[in-house]
């Protein structure tokens, strides 16, 4: 049966990819129809979300047109045809200058060619709908941006979208496009997709290509998928895997596919509970979100990482000393155009002392084989992914284990030190505890994310993870 009426088509653009994909692989829709009805939804409600820093609706239509052809002549469709998608404005597009965020990026040359990981959603049958906001040059824990304007919570427009990836959290949280890539160095696919109420995926350090992306913290920086559910995530996981010689971290690691995995779900899975430093700071929410996800999964005993805050402290001096040599010439050249958060960082980053940055890094060695302790006794840890649901936007501080404290850095508190060693991690939205959502991290031993998206299926299935509607 053939999808025809504009409210039935604009109702499938706005839901799952592996549906609108089955429609248009089975010919009960076209590609062009579910890409005008997700132009047409851009057009409607990103004024309010301000997710989208380019909409590429000459291009979309193309790529969807082409799709439609290949149908007609009987080619197979891939995974993911006609399934409409936007990246973070990090990601090379060609045509487009890839902005970073920044005001001044915007004086760049165009891409002329897209990104490995765009390539690769292209080569699935996935349409790119454009570019999405961001925290400038990924330095952003809230979805703000001086030059663009602030990414929007889809859920209450007055709170923040989180970042840095907002627009990646936003656009998918708003039902805008089912599926977006956003990059995560310090928890910036984890805090938009607990803010935003969805499903994100921080692969392992080395898993996906970077290549053809602006960077941050080269030793920390990875790219990844978030969804409204968890087979969609899985589904657009898997259609990134793959080596690529243009980016020289990703690992010689043959990836499993996860989305035949979803079926098994928590079964056999050993699942523990991050206690310590991540039973600490937060909120009830936060809190509550971990004990009823820990019931789902059947999680019962607590286990600790050994100095997590140094661990944070760490992964702080790596990202100001990265950060810092990458801008260097910026900050010395066109320091105006910088927002002045953001250039202070950088400029205390400048001027750190080489020691602590080998005391870093190596004790980085030494906590990275501390969780991979864990992980002979557990395929998955549960722990908080934000301390708290999203701030109001502008918000400049908030209140923690009874401190006051600046929200910028310390929305981050439970998830640079994952970052920080490279583990897999599904953020899982729970909702239900209060007005706006939060999310768990389901964190993995390397090269394990089936581990992490079977749990947050298991979760998915009991009910109690899920995307909330959003009120736009």
């Amino acid at each position: 049966m053939s999808v025809d009426s504009p409210s039935t088509i604009a109702e499938l653009a706005a839901g799952s990819a592996l549906a609108i994909a089955e429609a248009v692989r089975g010919g009960r829709v076209s590609a062009r129809a579910i890409c005008e009805a997700a132009l047409a939804r851009i057009a409607a409600v990103d004024p309010k979300l301000n997710a989208f820093t380019h909409v590429t609706a000459v291009r979309a239509l193309a790529e969807a047109d082409a799709i439609d052809t290949a149908r007609a002549a009987g080619v197979a469709l891939g995974p993911l045809a006609g399934v409409p998608f936007a990246v973070k404005n990090l990601f090379d597009l060609k045509g487009l200058p890839t902005l970073a965020g920044s005001k001044i990026n915007a004086d760049r040359p165009a891409a002329g060619r897209d990104a490995t990981l765009v390539e690769r959603m292209v080569a699935a049958g996935a349409v790119c709908l454009g570019a999405l906001n961001m925290g400038e040059y990924a330095y952003d824990f809230t979805g703000e941006n001086r030059h663009a304007g602030n990414s929007r919570n889809p859920h209450d427009l007055g709170h923040m979208s989180g970042g840095s990836s907002g627009g990646s959290g936003s656009a998918v949280g708003g039902k805008l496009v089912p599926l977006s890539l956003g990059s995560d160095t310090n928890g910036s696919i984890r805090v938009p997709s607990s803010f935003c109420g969805i499903f994100g995926l921080k692969p392992t350090y080395g898993r996906l290509s970077r290549a053809r992306s602006f960077p941050f913290v080269a030793s920390l920086d990875h790219l990844g998928p978030f969804a409204r559910t968890v087979a969609d995530l899985a589904a657009t996981y898997d259609a990134l895997t793959g080596a690529d010689a243009d980016d020289p971290a990703v690992a010689d690691v043959a990836a499993l596919p996860t989305l035949p995995e979803l079926e098994r779900g928590g079964e056999g899975l050993r699942v523990g509970i991050l206690g310590g430093w991540f039973a600490r700071q937060g909120t009830p929410q936060a809190y509550d979100a971990v004990a009823r996800a820990a019931a789902a999964l059947g999680a019962t005993r607590i286990v600790e990482l050994p100095e997590v805050e140094r661990a944070r402290a760490s992964a702080y001096v790596i990202t100001m000393a990265e950060g810092a040599a990458l801008h260097r010439d910026r900050l010395r050249n066109r320091p105006a155009d910088f927002d002045p958060a953001v250039r202070e960082r950088l400029l205390a980053g400048a001027v750190l002392p080489a020691g602590m940055i080998v005391k870093a890094q190596n004790f980085r060695r030494w906590f990275h084989d501390r969780a991979v302790e864990l992980f002979a006794e557990f395929d998955v840890l549960i722990a908080p992914a934000t301390p708290v649901p999203a701030p109001r936007s502008g918000q400049a501080t908030f209140v923690l284990d009874g401190k006051e404290m600046l929200v910028r850095p310390n929305i981050g508190i439970y998830t640079q030190p994952i970052s920080f060693i490279g583990l897999p991690v599904v953020a899982a939205p729970i909702p239900g505890g209060g007005p706006l959502p939060i999310s768990v991290q389901l964190i993995a031993a390397p090269w394990r994310e089936e581990a992490a998206l079977r749990a947050a299926r298991a979760l998915e299935a009991a009910g109690v993870a899920y995307a909330p509607e959003p009120v736009v």
